[in-house]
């Protein structure tokens, strides 16, 4: 019931638009019926799955390494979580595969399938790189206690002086990957991270530095993304 009461807005203005704005009737009424129960489901279960299984293990895994007490493997683990949540990501595999087709089509790459899914691997694994560091430097801030806010604001200070000597055609797509990184696979584990590694450590607080992880994953990704178009 929940997930359908999430749905039901998108659902309803859809609806509006169709009838009332477009005037037609829709098509295939018994296929978006089944889609939309299957979108319930998928909610459902999805939720329920956070839930059980990856919030619960970031913040175990978490708390384990902050008893052990080794800063590097703690760092390490850091990284490869955010570099292997990236790669994973089906947002940003989507939007890679998609930069990659408009590249070639522009004529900024090679119309080839070996140059589109070199640009894609490229982006990706840039991106990845970017989310691994980004989600070290979340961490370390955690332990050293740094301020948030002075992160933040220097690194959009970075950003907008990058985007001035980047090329055209990869401000959008640099700014659109801080967003898709942070989707399905990367947020549950990486908030888990954060949050777990607040609690375990005396004189934090986990409202106040458990969260925050999320904002590096997507300012990162701008940052490297600029430099790949520019490298590149």
């Amino acid at each position: 019931m929940d997930s359908l009461r999430d749905l039901l807005p998108i659902v309803l203005v859809v609806a509006f638009f169709q009838i009332v704005v477009i005037q037609q009737p829709l098509e295939n009424v018994a296929d978006i019926f089944i889609g939309i129960v299957f979108i319930v489901l998928g909610l459902t279960f999805f939720i329920y799955g956070l839930e059980m299984g990856l919030f619960p293990i970031g913040e175990s895994m978490a708390h384990a390494f902050a008893r052990k007490g080794s800063v590097w493997w703690l760092s390490l683990f850091a990284f490869s979580l955010g570099f292997g949540t990236t790669v994973a990501e089906p947002a940003l595999i989507a939007i890679a595969n998609e930069a990659a087709d408009i590249a070639a089509d522009s004529g900024h790459i090679e119309a080839s399938d070996a140059a589109r899914e070199a640009y894609a691997n490229g982006l990706r694994y840039t991106v990845a790189l970017s989310v691994g560091c980004a989600i070290l430097l979340g961490v370390i801030r955690i332990l050293l206690n740094w301020s948030i806010q002075y992160l933040i604001m220097g690194g959009y200070i970075i950003v907008v002086i990058v985007t001035a000597f980047a090329p055209a055609e990869i401000i959008g797509i640099a700014y659109d990957s801080g967003g898709v990184t942070t989707s399905t696979i990367t947020v549950p584990l990486v908030t888990a991270l954060g949050i777990g590694l607040a609690s375990s450590i005396s004189g934090r607080n986990p409202m106040l530095d458990g969260f925050g992880l999320i904002a590096f994953a997507s300012l990162l990704p701008i940052i490297f993304v600029l430099l790949y178009g520019i490298i590149v």
